[in-house]
């Protein structure tokens, strides 16, 4: 199981004095977080993109070359793309920037996006939201497969054999696809063969057990080797030294964040009782010391049928600095040693 982290760059006010840090502070603090996620040894680093003011990760292959330029070994992503905002060749020119920088160690998680700035501030129909994914993911595999492609879809100028430069370090970019809850997102990646990665922002982990099976019925239905399935959840996750230690860091953030777009689309305010019950041990926050952590991340595989990844969401802790850092340390150190022990990959 590859274990690492998510960003969404997140820019929170300070909870006492509704003062905003400083966004290139933060954007500091952030690009030393991913070298801590390098040095201790996790296996991947994600930047979203958001097109809010909350967050600063509009232009997430921005970031992630500068990561890519402060790092070794660990492998940089989007988490997500969205793909469906985003000319698939310009995606695909940055990308491949990225993983010749990094010398092969670029990927990408491709979605719809859970949020719909985008679309308006680039003139896009919300209406075409699922065809504008469905032709651009369609044009971004095109890529990977030839330099000169030949494509037609609806919504952007053909391709007639230019070239499409640079290419990559990898033979390919590897492509994950990030769904929420729809039973078709799962089975188009399953149908497309390619790796699974499941949002789970609250609830339970069971409950998606339906359809994680969807995707696995449609990847085996069309024929994929299922040697290379893949499934991965990112789910929100914080350290601490302790239970109680890990969850007063990481509360306020998420309480701030989870309010303001509950505002927005109507939903009831957050509560620390809420907050407490999905990090208990039936809920799908993995908040917690290293033994319950990883116990919780243990489960979560089982109950899902098996995790190639999980991903921790870890910015609504961003006003803890040092708190930040030391669960990125906890993470690699602690954590990821004793779920890899368990599952015999040492």
């Amino acid at each position: 199981m590859e274990i690492g982290i998510d960003s969404f760059a997140a820019i929170l006010p300070d909870p006492a004095t509704g003062v905003l840090p400083s966004p290139t502070d933060r954007m500091a603090d952030l690009l030393d977080e991913v070298e801590v996620a390098d040095r201790v040894g996790l296996d991947v680093f994600g930047i979203g993109e958001h097109h809010r003011a909350e967050f600063l990760d509009s232009a997430p292959s921005i970031i992630l070359a500068a990561a890519a330029a402060r790092t070794s070994r660990i492998r940089l992503a989007s988490a997500v793309t969205v793909l469906s905002a985003a000319d698939p060749v310009r995606v695909f020119q940055e990308f491949a920037t990225i993983d010749l920088i990094s010398k092969g160690r670029a990927e990408l998680v491709v979605g719809r996006g859970s949020f719909g700035e985008a679309f308006s501030l680039f003139g896009l129909d919300t209406r075409a939201y699922d065809d504008l994914f469905a032709e651009n993911l369609d044009l971004f595999l095109t890529l990977g497969e030839t330099s000169h492609p030949t494509w037609k879809g609806r919504f952007r100028p053909a391709l007639s054999g230019q070239g499409v430069f640079p290419r990559p370090h990898q033979p390919r970019l590897p492509v994950w696809v990030g769904v929420g809850g729809s039973p078709q997102s799962f089975a188009r990646a399953g149908t497309l063969g390619l790796p699974l990665m499941v949002a789970i922002i609250g609830g339970t982990f069971d409950r998606f057990r339906p359809a994680v099976d969807y995707y696995r019925e449609a990847y085996a239905e069309a024929g994929h080797d299922p040697a290379k399935m893949r499934v991965g959840i990112h789910a929100m996750g914080f350290i601490g030294d302790t239970d109680a230690a890990a969850a007063d860091a990481f509360f306020p953030g998420w309480s701030h964040l989870t309010g303001k777009v509950g505002r927005e689309r109507g939903w009831s305010p957050p509560s620390r009782a809420q907050f407490d019950e999905m990090a208990g041990p039936e809920g799908a926050f993995l908040v917690g010391s290293p033994e319950t952590v990883a116990a919780k991340m243990l489960r979560a595989s089982e109950t899902l049928g098996g995790l190639s990844r999980i991903t921790f969401q870890m910015s609504t802790a961003s006003l803890e600095t040092a708190a930040m850092k030391r669960s990125i340390e906890l993470l690699g150190t602690e954590v990821a040693p004793i779920v890899r022990n368990s599952l015999g990959i040492g």
